[in-house]
C-alpha cells in the first residue's frame, strides 16, 4: 500500500491540480452524470418515505433526510465549480477483525493489517468532513464493523442528519445494540445472508443463518429501518431472486434489500460468477421488484451504464480502509493517499483517483461484475511517485 508523502507540494500546486481535473472530470461522463445519481439518491429515500408511512417516527425522519439529501448535493455541486468531486457515498471499513472467515472475503484476500486501525478521534474527524463536503451516506463495513459498535453509536448520535449504513454479518447484534438503534434512525444496519439456510451456513459457518434470523426478529421488535445484503452467486441466484425468499425477509423485517454481484477475488472462484444473461435480468429485476414489494431494492455495481460507467474513484463513491488509505473501491486496494495524514478535501483531489476517472471507458464491465477488479493490472499502473 502507498502512502503519501506532502513533502513540497504546496496548496498553490494543489488547488492549480484541482482546477486542470475539474476541467478534464466536467468534460468527461463525471460531470454529465452526477446530477442523475443525486437524483436516484433522492429518489430512493422518497422510496424509503413510501414505505414508511405506517411508522411515524420513520416517516418523519426519512422526510428530514430527503430535505438534508437536497443540501448534500448543492452542496456537492458547489464544490465541483472549485475543482473539487465528492462522492455522495464514502465507504468506510472500519477494521480487519472480524468473527466470521467468509468464503471469498474481499477483506481477508486483498487487505493486510500491516498498520494500525483509524482511532476513535480521527473517525470523529473524518465524519465532520464528510458533512462539510456534501457526503450523503456511510457506508461502514470491515472486517466485522460492529465490533467497533462503541464508535459506530457515538458518530451516529454526533451526526444525525448523516444515514450510517452498517454491512454487518449480524452475529453481534444483541438486546442492547437492538435498543440503542432504535434511538438512531439514521443508522440503517444491513444483514448478510445467502438465501437458503444452507447457502449461507456453507459460505459463513453452521448456525449463521439462524442467529441471523434471530438478529433481524430483534431489530424488528424495535421497529428499526434495516435490511438485507446477499452476495449473488450462480448458485444461490435461482432463490435470492425468487419470491418465497423475499417473502420471507420481508416477513422477518426487512425493507431494504442490497443484492451484491460475486467479485471473483478468490483464485478457482470464477465459477460463482453470475453469467451475462443472470446479470441483465438481475437489473430488470430488482428495478421491477421496488414497485412489486414494500422495500426498496439497490444492486452493487447494478446498472451503472445509466450513470456512465464505474461510479468508483470519487464518481460516486470512494473507499477508505482501515487504516486511512484513501481506495477507488473495496476491490481496488490502491493508494497514493492517506486521510490521517491530510484532510478529506485534499485526499479527494488524488491524482490517482483523477486519472481513473478521466479513463473510464477502460472500466467497462467485463465478465465479473466489477471492472477494477478486472482491470487492477491498469489501475495499479497509475499510481505516480508524486502524492499529497
Amino acid at each position: 500500500m502507498n502512502t503519501p508523502d506532502t513533502g513540497s507540494f504546496g496548496q498553490e500546486e494543489i488547488q492549480a491540480s484541482r482546477e486542470v481535473r475539474y476541467r478534464v472530470d466536467k468534460g468527461s461522463v463525471s460531470g454529465i452524470y452526477s446530477s442523475r445519481l443525486s437524483e436516484s439518491i433522492k429518489a430512493s429515500i422518497r422510496q424509503v418515505i413510501r414505505i414508511t408511512r405506517s411508522d411515524p417516527f420513520l416517516l418523519i425522519t426519512a422526510t428530514r433526510l430527503l430535505s438534508v439529501q437536497k443540501r448534500a448535493a448543492a452542496r456537492r455541486e458547489a464544490l465541483a465549480t472549485e475543482g473539487l468531486q465528492v462522492p455522495p457515498v464514502v465507504m468506510f471499513s472500519l477494521t480487519h477483525q472480524c468473527n466470521l472467515a467468509c468464503h471469498g472475503c474481499y477483506m481477508r484476500s486483498l487487505h493486510r493489517a500491516e498498520t494500525p486501525e483509524m482511532t476513535s478521534d480521527q473517525l470523529m474527524d473524518l465524519v465532520s468532513e464528510c458533512v462539510d463536503l456534501g457526503v450523503s451516506f456511510l457506508v461502514m463495513a470491515g472486517g466485522e464493523p460492529l465490533v467497533r459498535r462503541n464508535e459506530i453509536l457515538m458518530l451516529a448520535r454526533a451526526y444525525p442528519d448523516l444515514i450510517f449504513a452498517i454491512f454487518t454479518n449480524g452475529l453481534l447484534v444483541d438486546e442492547s445494540l437492538a435498543t440503542e438503534f432504535g434511538k438512531l434512525p439514521n443508522i440503517v444496519p444491513i444483514l448478510s445472508i445467502e438465501g437458503t439456510e444452507e447457502m449461507t451456513d456453507s459460505r459463513r459457518r453452521e448456525g449463521t443463518y439462524e442467529a441471523v434470523l434471530l438478529a433481524l426478529s430483534l431489530l424488528k421488535k424495535h421497529h428499526i429501518f434495516f435490511g438485507c445484503s446477499v452476495t449473488v452467486t450462480r448458485e444461490n441466484y435461482p432463490d435470492v431472486t425468487g419470491d418465497q425468499f423475499i417473502q420471507e425477509m420481508i416477513v422477518h423485517g426487512c425493507r431494504l434489500f442490497a443484492y451484491v454481484e460475486y467479485v471473483p477475488i478468490d483464485e478457482g472462484t470464477r465459477g460463482l460468477l453470475i453469467s451475462d444473461e443472470q446479470r441483465s435480468d438481475l437489473n430488470r429485476y430488482l428495478s421491477g421488484f421496488s414497485d412489486q414489494y414494500p422495500a426498496l431494492f439497490i444492486g452493487f455495481p447494478g446498472d451503472e451504464e445509466n450513470f456512465g460507467g464505474c461510479l468508483s474513484a470519487g464518481r460516486g463513491f470512494i473507499h477508505i480502509n482501515p487504516s486511512g488509505d484513501l481506495e477507488p473501491c473495496p476491490a481496488a486496494p490502491f493508494s497514493d493517499v492517506n486521510v490521517t495524514r491530510v484532510s478529506l478535501r485534499d485526499a479527494l483531489g488524488s491524482d490517482f483517483l483523477a486519472r481513473i476517472r478521466s479513463n473510464h471507458e477502460m472500466l467497462t464491465e467485463s465478465g465479473g461484475g466489477c471492472a477494477l477488479w478486472t482491470n487492477r493490472k491498469w489501475v495499479s499502473s497509475l499510481l505516480t511517485e508524486r502524492k499529497i
